[in-house]
């Protein structure tokens, strides 16, 4: 476990210096982040903050990937090469959205089709690649060869998770902290179990990670943007398909999965409402539900710092029913 710590602290020592760097970058090349005009109103005074940071975050992690022997474990490239495709699409999300003054960026009815298609692609990489996937009962401790069926499932949690961190991606350091949890979580299980390629990834990019936050805590200097969302979900994904305890995904996940449904569920109880009563009603104040919260009177801090504390007792549980097997 020493060297997984000690690659932790080099990765966050080594990467935290540039943010100032990037940072200036950014602003010189004026990519500011526009706000949707359906957010919070207090949130317009983010206009301007440098956006599309998970070009730092993969920036961060390809370089210790390099330099400091991750890559040498061959199922370490996977969930990096999961990021990098669905960093890209986030980048070109992110694009479309410094053109448009509100915000809107990708239209879902195109980016869809694409992200299954990217989805399905590193799909069959990883199958032909990783050889054999198994499926880990919590608990029980069975394991269930997965052979042809992992295409299809990774296809699915590759999409699912990218969006579930870009719900989440919403205030000041609340995915950046959460994905901490979350890949920390997945990074002693594969150490536990003897996968120290995929351990070495999780620690490498959580040190990355806490550079970031760093600079993306309140009042944030800049922000992931779909770039890094979309790309911090997407290597989640094959992570947790990779350890083979990807049915603990939505415990150790359990922020992604609740922001999903709360976006989720707004919207079809708002179609479902306005067909039956002419009207759209929503559940909550807005969404997701973060926004909710602070609708409620909780300020962005608040939200973040509580948020967190769930996130991280959901990643230990999680961590606790995988020893456990």
């Amino acid at each position: 476990m020493a060297a997984p710590l000690l690659l932790f602290c080099v990765s966050f020592l080594l990467v935290v210096p540039l943010g100032n760097l990037v940072i200036g970058e950014l602003l010189k090349r004026n990519i500011g982040k526009n706000i949707r005009v359906d957010g919070p109103a207090s949130h317009q005074v983010k206009v301007g903050t440098p956006t599309m940071g998970g070009l730092y975050i993969l920036a961060g992690i390809g370089t210790i990937t390099l330099l400091l022997g991750v890559g040498g474990y061959t199922i370490a490239w996977l969930p990096f090469l999961a990021m990098v495709g669905f960093g890209a699409l986030g980048a070109y999300d992110d694009l479309q959205g410094l053109k448009d003054v509100q915000g809107v960026g990708w239209l879902a009815r195109a980016k869809f089709p694409v992200q299954w298609g990217v989805a399905l692609a590193l799909a069959l990489l990883a199958y032909f690649l990783a050889g054999d996937f198994v499926l880990i009962v919590p608990v029980m401790g069975q394991e269930l060869s997965m052979g042809a069926w992992v295409i299809p499932l990774l296809t699915f949690l590759l999409v699912a998770t990218s969006n579930a961190v870009n719900f989440t991606d919403g205030l000041d350091g609340l995915s950046s902290g959460t994905c901490i949890a979350a890949y920390g979580a997945y990074g002693v299980l594969a150490e536990f179990t003897g996968q120290r390629g995929l351990s070495l990834f999780c620690f490498a990019l959580t040190g990355v990670l806490a550079a970031f936050l760093w600079f993306n805590v309140h009042p944030a200097r800049i922000f992931m943007g779909d770039t890094g969302s979309q790309a911090l979900g997407a290597g989640l994904a094959m992570v947790a398909v990779l350890s083979g305890h990807w049915l603990l995904l939505p415990i150790i996940g359990i922020i992604f999965v609740v922001e999903t449904l709360s976006s989720m569920g707004q919207v079809a109880y708002f179609k479902y409402t306005r067909r039956k009563y002419g009207e759209g009603r929503r559940i909550l104040r807005m969404a997701p539900i973060h926004h909710h919260f602070e609708a409620l009177g909780w300020s962005e801090v608040q939200v973040t710092l509580r948020f967190w504390i769930v996130g991280a007792l959901a990643a230990a549980v999680g961590l606790i029913l995988g020893m456990m097997t």
